[in-house]
């Protein structure tokens, strides 16, 4: 079969040993004198879309098949999909792997329906070479999901054939696409590579590169034992403290990771799942042994004399003597739930090392700058420079209802519902569905986490320290697009905030 790019390049371009597998079958499958498969392609899609990106677009007997690869081994956990590699270490997927190479078979079957192309059949597959089965919750048809024993030439062979005997045959009365024309478009539109035009890649892109630019953090805190890190919403507090704890666990030490919110067992648990770390939300810790390291995201919530006897009970040496790393935020998050008490930290802050976050690795700029002018709040420099403008939307009223038209004409752009929060600003309730199918949760669950595009309503009628502080963590969860709802009155409680910041030089 021949392979676009050729297989030299591909070995050279790729980092994935699955992909590098896959392809070298590909090149050795015959058997259809048309067939051509194309490596790592990347469709053109909306901005609000998901990136559409494929491994391998296959066209084999007359079917155009999207072949979405996954190396390592593959896992749903709590509803969520995971990758795990060589390590053993769990990545979140943005979304399931079937629903990864369908999105990429849609993407490109409207991409060539844009430029005349009849109709075709098309298929989506996943395949996973470093596993003996797919995984029981596919919910998918069983030969869509090549696993290990299907990486020969012959088992490769065996599995096209029987994904395009079974492919969906063609609606009546639709114009039917000639292969040689699916063949010549998919050449031409693949062999260019074409630039990711999506908005929405470009932020997710940027978020990754400065995600990554934390691990120099990580240094520091294996080299001393007890350290504060201090950093605003978005500056990647909780993603170097799962690294850090993962470090502390390979060397042998018991590790705590703790915290005051118990909605933040969901992001841990999957990032430290495999070691011996204990994650345990700070008010189910009882009587327990003393650990060796302990981890203390949100730390701010925490800062109590109470708070602080139990960590004490909970680090082997005490907070004096033990080792330990809290992650605090100092703006107006430490006023949403818990307690903070100054005299506190003022007592346990020398103990450690201190240590800033500057770079804000979630929000973009137009988010950072936003924050900034109306609750002058130090959330780090924007390490995201793409993104649209914090749009504002001013109805008469601007409560859930009206935030939830506003996240339904982002699902009529494509977003899609699992990736949008409303947050009323004013509540203090748990997560919840809305009768069709809308996150609604408060600052207080939604502290520490984040989301690709958040709504922001309800606003409060007083920006005291409660008020500002909810409107704080509501505004900085959003990774893409931020949404306010705000009615006249709102805006000009907000005027009156902004004109009550101290003017800076």
């Amino acid at each position: 079969m021949i392979l676009v790019p050729d297989l030299t390049d591909i070995e050279r371009s790729s980092n994935s040993d699955a992909e590098r597998q896959l392809a070298r079958l590909l090149r050795d499958v015959e058997g259809d004198p048309d067939a051509v498969a194309f490596h790592s392609v990347k469709l053109r899609s909306h901005a609000y879309k998901q990136q559409a990106e494929a491994d391998f677009v296959v066209l084999w007997k007359k079917v155009v098949i999207v072949v979405e690869v996954k190396g390592g081994g593959v896992r749903k956990h709590d509803g969520v999909w995971y990758s795990i590699d060589r390590r053993g270490d769990w990545h979140k997927l943005s979304e399931p792997p079937m629903e990864q190479a369908r999105s990429a078979m849609f993407a490109l079957g409207d991409i060539l329906k844009e430029e005349g192309v009849g109709w075709f059949a098309r298929e989506a597959v996943v395949v996973t070479p470093d596993i003996d089965t797919p995984p029981h919750a596919i919910e998918w048809e069983s030969n869509r999901w090549l696993a290990n024993g299907d990486m020969t030439v012959a088992g490769l062979t065996a599995a096209l054939d029987a994904v395009a005997a079974s492919a969906r045959p063609a609606p009546g009365g639709r114009k039917l696409a000639r292969t040689e024309d699916v063949r010549a478009r998919l050449f031409g539109e693949f062999t260019r590579m074409p630039v990711i035009d999506a908005q929405r890649g470009a932020v997710i892109e940027e978020q990754n590169r400065a995600t990554e630019g934390q691990a120099r953090l990580l240094a520091s805190l294996a080299r001393n034992p007890r350290v504060m890190v201090f950093g605003g919403a978005g500056t990647g507090k909780s993603l170097v403290l799962a690294e850090a704890a993962k470090q502390e666990a390979d060397q042998g030490r018991s590790v705590l990771v703790t915290f005051r919110s118990p909605e933040l067992l969901r992001f841990f648990t999957p990032h430290v799942e495999g070691r011996k770390i204990d994650v345990v939300p700070f008010g189910e810790l009882g009587e327990q042994p003393r650990y060796d390291a302990v981890f203390v995201d949100e730390a701010q919530d925490l800062m109590t004399a109470e708070a602080m006897d139990g960590l004490d009970a909970a680090v082997a040496g005490g907070l004096s003597a033990g080792r330990w790393r809290m992650f605090l935020d100092m703006n107006n998050q430490a006023h949403v739930d818990g307690g903070f008490d100054r005299d506190t930290f003022d007592l346990v802050s020398p103990e450690g090392l201190s240590v800033d976050l500057n770079l804000n690795v979630r929000n973009t700029r137009s988010m950072v700058h936003m924050v900034q002018e109306y609750l002058g709040a130090d959330i780090g420099d924007p390490g995201i420079v793409h993104g649209e403008r914090v749009q504002w939307h001013s109805p008469e009223a601007a409560g859930v209802d009206e935030a939830l038209s506003v996240a339904r004409n982002l699902t009529a752009e494509g977003v899609r519902k699992q990736d949008i929060w409303i947050i009323p600003v004013s509540s203090t309730a748990a997560p919840a569905l809305t009768a069709d199918g809308f996150l609604t949760t408060s600052p207080r669950y939604a502290k520490g986490l984040e989301t690709e595009h958040v709504v922001v309503c309800d606003l409060p009628a007083l920006f005291d320290t409660a008020g500002t502080a909810a409107f704080y963590v509501a505004v900085t969860r959003a990774r893409v697009s931020l949404h306010i709802v705000a009615s006249k009155e709102d805006r000009r409680r907000l005027q009156k905030l902004l004109r009550q910041r101290p003017v800076t030089e």
